[in-house]
């Protein structure tokens, strides 16, 4: 099978209900180039049979993968990305299930990637300005905001929105190696994911990888009913974002840390 350009992760749990089999299929009848990488994490209703009809209804374009038990959508990323480079595919990426992203968006993605040779990592980022059709809850909007400064903080990056559920990356050695580990949050993985790339060394005169993040503002996001998150994930988020900042602190090179408390102490 000729290497798609494109493997593109869905991670799937209960989703039979919200599943919509043929705008996929539609989807990828008209972009050869594009392989759907179907994870059901271990899923008790029928999401695995949806899935199955889907690959048998287009075998060249369609991979399914089954988790026993249920993992966390990281780890249903993470199993289908490494399907994905199995398949040898030259960009991997990961929508959510429901659409909140329309598949149209893949375009966009796709051309920053081509206009941008050393773009590595793009975002998808749920930015209301005009012309943008972004539907969010009031309430999800408000938190999502102050867990985005959070995680900017905690990440060192002028971030706006690390939670959308749509991302792709380029394929390479540095990009493969961050999935290499089970990723220690199953909601909050997304955060991991940059933090693992911001840390990856680069070569002498190469970019640096906070210059090879794109944030594309997406046309149009919708929010979905029927979210797994429950309140008390936020709580469980907060205590990952921490660990996540500690990680970076102590990561830091030796020089830059004691240049740090240097500076502490003259301004005291």
């Amino acid at each position: 099978m000729t290497p798609p350009e494109l493997a593109l992760v869905v991670p799937c749990y209960n989703e039979a209900a919200r599943l919509d089999s043929a705008a996929f299929l539609a989807f990828v009848s008209t972009r050869p180039g594009v392989q759907l990488v179907m994870v059901d994490d271990g899923s008790t209703d029928t999401t695995g049979a949806i899935l199955e009809s889907m690959r048998a209804a287009a075998p060249q374009s369609v991979t399914t993968v089954r988790h026993t038990p249920n993992r966390g959508k990281g780890e249903a990323v993470r199993a289908g990305v490494h399907a994905a480079l199995a398949q040898r595919a030259a960009l991997v990426g990961y929508f959510d299930a429901d659409l909140s992203t329309p598949l149209r968006a893949v375009d966009d993605f796709l051309a920053v990637l081509h206009g941008h040779p050393t773009i590595e990592f793009v975002l998808g980022s749920r930015l209301q300005l005009l012309g943008r059709d972004i539907r969010r809850k009031a309430t999800r909007h408000y938190l999502g905001r102050i867990f985005a400064t959070a995680v900017s903080h905690a990440l060192d990056l002028a971030v706006y929105d690390t939670q959308c559920g749509a991302k792709v990356l380029r394929v390479n050695e540095a990009t493969a190696a961050l999935f290499a580990e089970p990723f220690r949050s199953p909601w909050i993985f997304d955060v991991e994911l940059i933090a693992r790339y911001l840390r990856t060394p680069v070569a002498p005169g190469e970019p640096s990888r906070k210059d090879r993040l794109y944030e594309l503002v997406l046309p149009a996001w919708h929010d979905i009913p029927g979210s797994k998150l429950r309140w008390y994930d936020f709580a469980r988020a907060a205590i990952d974002v921490g660990h996540i900042w500690r990680e970076r602190v102590a990561s830091r090179p030796a020089s830059l840390a004691g240049q740090t408390t240097a500076s502490r102490r003259e301004s005291a």
